[in-house]
């Protein structure tokens, strides 16, 4: 264990698909191992190796879910991470009801992944110091914040906050733009916090449709409306013993901010449909990139949730206020994707790392590193300022306009590919300027676009849509 991050056992039957991890996890500073099955897998957690699992939930032979329960009762505070190039929600609750640390979805985002991996195996060591050193024991579950956000004060003072706040079981507000590491820092806090061994479930108010915002958080009955034909435990149910993170929690419909102030205070609730109570015993992190305090008077949130929630405030500032983490931030992304596309950029030149440290960031850190990684496939050797392009990208998002989308450059186009990147850019500057409209609200954007929701957050995922308007900045999650 000296010198290592860890040992990861990765337990996947595609064989290339684990020697590409085996290099991803290398590289990182971790001590891989490799089973191509179940059983495999099984006796190297007999005989102790690993301190944490990456598992595929579908597999020849044993599946996932079964190993899964097996290693369990061999070595249960070995963290396990499943995956799966399956969607669907279904696999993720089974998964997390039979004991999953975490669900990733593939392809794997290398960055999520590793940074998922290092807090599980830092949660894991610093339960096992708890008991000789209990003071100290939650430390080491945010060191690799500095790695992960950047080495600026403004960063050491949301550590410290995290470290404070986290052995507690406080609610906790984390406020900062999209961008910012909202999500994260919940993670951190969850990591290091006595609830570790037990599941956080993450709720993007934003994302789901009003009328369908209850049933997500508290569940429902069979029977209970037109398609509910099994019984289905909601977001609150399915932290139980762990922690609910509710990010961009402005965006939730009023009237079920009164039905979650009495969840909290009452630590109960009914699913929809339901007549006997659910009792549940959860921790509460929320996020917002929204300033709670002014929508309070005018209504638009409530005032007794708001003072529930505040027991405890993490501010994050914006990158464009710690510049001294933007090229610490700026190589790691560098390196990454070097690693991703199998690349030898060097590094950025110094009128590159000028524009990166200028540049006042709308998107924060997401944004940064969707520069870097366009800038890696572009360069050969050395990144520069035509690799960057950012400035150009920005007006183009910020106006809805692209200077001549379709006239620039026409040669070698077909009629009908012409008439298709028209169709594209007209239909990505229609879809930012109702964001724009909406504040950022996608549901509020899916109805006034009359398409549903999972349209708009797949659009601005595939057009890379950022939105700096009035003070608030809207990203796709």
């Amino acid at each position: 264990m000296q010198g290592s991050a860890g040992r990861v056992l990765v337990v996947d039957d595609e064989k290339d698909f684990c020697q590409v991890l085996f290099v991803l996890l290398k590289t990182e500073g971790f001590d891989p191992m490799i089973a191509h099955d179940g059983e495999t897998a099984l006796a190297m957690i007999e005989q102790g190796l690993p301190d944490a699992m990456l598992l595929d939930i579908r597999m020849q032979g044993i599946d996932g879910i079964e190993v899964l329960k097996r290693s369990k009762k061999i070595a249960p505070k070995i963290p396990v991470l499943m995956m799966t190039g399956y969607g669907g929600i279904g696999g993720a609750v089974e998964a997390i009801k039979a004991g999953a640390d975490d669900y990733l979805s593939k392809p794997l985002d290398n960055e999520v992944l590793i940074e998922r991996l290092r807090q599980a195996i830092w949660s894991t060591r610093s339960l096992k110091k708890a008991s000789s050193d209990p003071v100290d024991a939650k430390i080491p579950a945010t060191l690799s914040l500095a790695e992960i956000m950047g080495p600026s004060e403004a960063i050491l003072k949301v550590i410290n906050d995290v470290r404070l706040v986290a052995s507690s079981d406080f609610t906790v507000i984390i406020q900062g733009e999209s961008g910012t590491g909202k999500e994260l820092i919940a993670r951190s806090i969850h990591q290091a916090s006595l609830r570790a061994q037990a599941p956080v479930i993450p709720l993007d108010c934003g994302a789901i449709p009003e009328t369908l915002f209850e049933s997500e958080l508290f569940g429902y009955e069979k029977g209970a409306f037109t398609g509910a034909i099994n019984q289905q435990a909601g977001k609150f149910e399915m932290a139980q013993g762990g922690t609910l993170f509710l990010d961009e929690i402005g965006n939730m419909p009023r009237n079920c901010q009164t039905k979650l102030l009495r969840a909290i205070q009452e630590r109960t609730f009914f699913r929809i449909g339901g007549r006997k109570p659910v009792n549940v015993d959860v921790r509460l992190l929320v996020a917002t990139n929204q300033d709670l305090v002014a929508k309070v008077p005018g209504g638009l949130f409530s005032r007794d949730l708001f003072y529930r929630l505040s027991e405890f405030t993490i501010l994050i500032p914006p990158l464009r206020d710690r510049k001294e983490d933007i090229i610490h931030l700026a190589k790691r992304f560098l390196k990454a994707t070097n690693l991703e596309l199998n690349k030898k950029v060097r590094r950025f030149s110094d009128s590159a790392l000028e524009i990166l440290v200028e540049y006042p960031w709308p998107g924060n850190v997401r944004q940064l590193r969707s520069a870097v990684r366009r800038a890696v496939l572009q360069a050969d050797t050395v990144i520069r300022p035509e690799h960057l392009s950012i400035e150009r990208a920005q007006q183009e998002i910020d106006t809805g306009i692209s200077p001549n989308p379709v006239d620039s450059s026409l040669d070698g186009f077909s009629l009908k590919d012409i008439v298709r990147r028209a169709v594209i850019d007209v239909e990505r500057r229609t879809l930012a300027r109702v964001l724009r409209k909406t504040k950022g609200n996608k549901a509020e954007a899916a109805r006034l676009l009359l398409v549903d929701y999972k349209t708009i957050h797949s659009k601005i995922k595939q057009y890379g849509i950022t939105i700096h308007s009035e003070g608030n900045d809207e990203q796709e999650k």
